[in-house]
């Protein structure tokens, strides 16, 4: 484990990467893949701050968008709604 963002961010894309697709569906918009969107999840729990102060984080941050490879940075709630969809995903039963 490492106590910097930047490093933290940068390997949660990498396990993100080779555990999901790009996308969730090939008719959905591709502002954002998957793989950066659970990267932001995971930096929002490692930051421990709320959505908003996420994006105002991102807005201010360049390096922490050039780390999860992120062209523009998302409204809070493009970020909200990925957690319950990924949620989803999990199966309940091993």
């Amino acid at each position: 484990m490492t106590d910097s963002p930047l490093a933290f961010a940068q390997q949660a894309v990498a396990v993100a990467r080779a555990a999901l697709p790009a996308y969730t569906s090939k008719y959905g918009r591709k502002d954002f893949t998957q793989h950066q969107l659970v990267a932001l999840l995971a930096v929002k729990a490692f930051l421990k701050v709320g959505y908003r102060r996420l994006v105002a984080f991102l807005r201010d941050w360049a390096e922490l968008r050039d780390a999860l490879g992120l062209a523009e940075v998302p409204h809070y709630t493009t970020i909200q709604k990925t957690a319950p969809r990924l949620k989803k995903k999990v199966p309940t039963s091993c």
